[in-house]
């Protein structure tokens, strides 16, 4: 047991937790809103804002999985950089226009856009379940982070007992969530990003001097980890998978519900522009932060004999909690932890209430109880947010993750199949409803058959064309299948004749107008 690490990570802990039951009377309003309870009524300005997407957007996937990958597989796992510069462009072109659309017709999700838009609750209720589904093993992704951070600071790894630790956590995440709504992210955000920059800087710095300087690190790193391996005659090898899992990763990033919700609580579309300007300040911290898991190959975390066991349970994913308690006295690494698991908190947090807006609106609202006033719809979010975190710990439970990053691709793969009913329905209306819907089936169906050929443990398929073979991320696949049929489809419909939905955007524009 670190005692010292443990009394670090517990006050701090303990302070975020106090925050998160604060943030209830922050900006006092009516929580018994969705609004409210699930926008922080549209009113989080410049600064929260930026806390809010930047907790939104770095999670354990990029404090644990990141550097976890680059320790096992080496530079495959840099695929997170240009993933998040190709992402802003993107996000800035679609966030501004949807908040937009969204505020003038009281949308408080993705699918209300896409069921308003295309005038179909059946495309809405299908993008609802997408985002519920692809949101579990995102949220598992972070309680796999505080899972690796518990077990460093000594508590057991197996049986029940090694269970209670996340447990805990998990119950104080969703009493604080239930309570506060996202107001308590959005607080929580502020502390969590200023320990998570301490740390890195700090890492960055020490370490390296630790180990001889970063010459000595590269050298340490075995040549087919350093760089891509060249691919084989006929095939495009580790380059295809690389690229792809860049564009795809990126392309699956704005259509993500947490990302929705982060961007729709803003208070104006300016607020949300200048963030998307600003936010790519965070790539570089991630650049960094993928770096430790060179470290952790430098220093050989994992051929010290008191890390074996952390290693053979966690795999790859225990590098940088052994790499900190390698290389720092036990008060930093206390700090060091509570930033991880701070870090997972926040978007696990934010994604579990932005699953419980989707089955709010599109499910409850829409099929179960249309008359429901605006107290239980509120009430019914609260308690959804709740089933979704349950619905994670079983992923991370029942899924292997010899790469924790697993989980996150996975969610890519299903909610990427959303990106394109939402990308163009912001820009044009002639692609038709049940075309979007076929196209959508398409895309799921292919997916998870895919990943259930590869049992979950991965996320890149081997295609073979033209005798060539091209390893490719599957949601960048599946996505070209879903835009293919949805175009066919819509100009067979359209040749037809069969009936299209009515755009209540359109409609609610032309009423202003007249």
């Amino acid at each position: 047991m670190q005692i010292s690490a443990l009394i670090v990570f517990l006050l701090l802990f303990g302070l975020v937790t106090l925050l998160g039951f604060i943030a209830a009377h922050w900006r006092k309003a009516d929580l018994n809103q969705l609004n409210e309870w699930g926008l922080g009524g549209r009113r989080f300005g410049g600064w929260v804002t930026w806390f809010l997407l930047g907790g939104d957007l770095y999670t354990a996937y990029t404090f644990v999985a990141v550097p976890a990958l680059v320790f096992g597989a080496g530079a495959i796992g840099f695929f997170a950089m240009p993933y998040t510069i190709i992402a802003y462009p993107l996000v800035f072109a679609v966030l501004p226009k949807l908040w937009r659309i969204a505020h003038r017709h009281n949308y408080v999700t993705g699918a209300d856009f896409i069921r308003g838009r295309y005038g179909s609750p059946l495309l809405g209720l299908l993008v609802a379940i997408t985002g519920i589904l692809a949101t579990m093993p995102y949220i598992a992704l972070q309680l796999v982070g505080i899972e690796v951070v518990i077990a460093a600071l000594g508590f057991p790894t197996s049986g029940w007992v090694g269970d209670v630790p996340l447990i805990i956590a998990f119950v104080v995440l969703a009493a604080y969530t239930y309570t506060s709504g996202l107001r308590a992210p959005a607080l929580i955000a502020v502390a969590k990003d200023l320990l998570i920059y301490i740390t890195i800087i700090t890492a960055v710095i020490v370490i390296p001097v630790q180990l001889g300087g970063f010459d000595k690190i590269f050298h340490a790193v075995p040549a087919s980890k350093l760089l891509l391996a060249a691919p084989p005659h006929g095939s495009l090898g580790s380059y295809s998978a690389f690229a792809t899992l860049a564009l795809g990763s990126a392309l699956a990033l704005f259509v993500y519900p947490h990302v929705l919700t982060g961007a729709l609580a803003a208070d104006n579309p300016r607020t949300l522009a200048r963030n998307m300007a600003f936010l790519p300040a965070y790539s570089f911290a991630l650049g960094l932060i993928a770096l430790l898991g060179f470290m952790a190959i430098a220093a050989g975390v994992d051929k010290m004999p008191e890390y074996a066991g952390y290693f053979r349970h966690y795999s790859s994913n225990f590098a940088v909690p052994a790499l900190f308690m390698h290389s720092f006295p036990g008060w930093f690494v206390g700090l060091a932890f509570a930033a991880i698991a701070i870090g997972a908190l926040v978007p696990a947090a934010i994604m579990s209430i932005a699953a419980a807006n989707l089955w709010t609106r599109s499910v409850y609202r829409e099929y179960i109880r249309p008359d429901c006033t605006d107290a239980d719809e509120a009430r019914q979010a609260k308690l959804v947010s709740l089933v979704v975190k349950f619905g994670a710990l079983v992923f991370v439970l029942s899924l292997p993750a010899t790469y924790a990053i697993n989980l996150q691709l996975l969610g890519g793969i299903w909610i990427i199949q959303t990106a394109p009913a939402m990308a163009f329905g912001l820009y044009t209306r002639w692609f038709h409803r049940w075309a979007l819907a076929l196209g959508w089936l398409a895309g799921m169906t292919m997916g998870t058959w895919l990943e259930i050929g590869l049992q979950f443990k991965g996320a890149v398929y081997p295609l073979h064309m033209l005798g060539t073979v091209v390893p490719i991320y599957i949601a960048l696949l599946t996505l070209i299948v879903n835009i293919g049929v949805g175009f066919v489809l819509t100009v067979v419909f359209r040749a037809l004749g069969v009936a299209n939905g009515i755009d209540e955007t359109a409609r609610a524009e032309q009423r202003a107008l007249t």
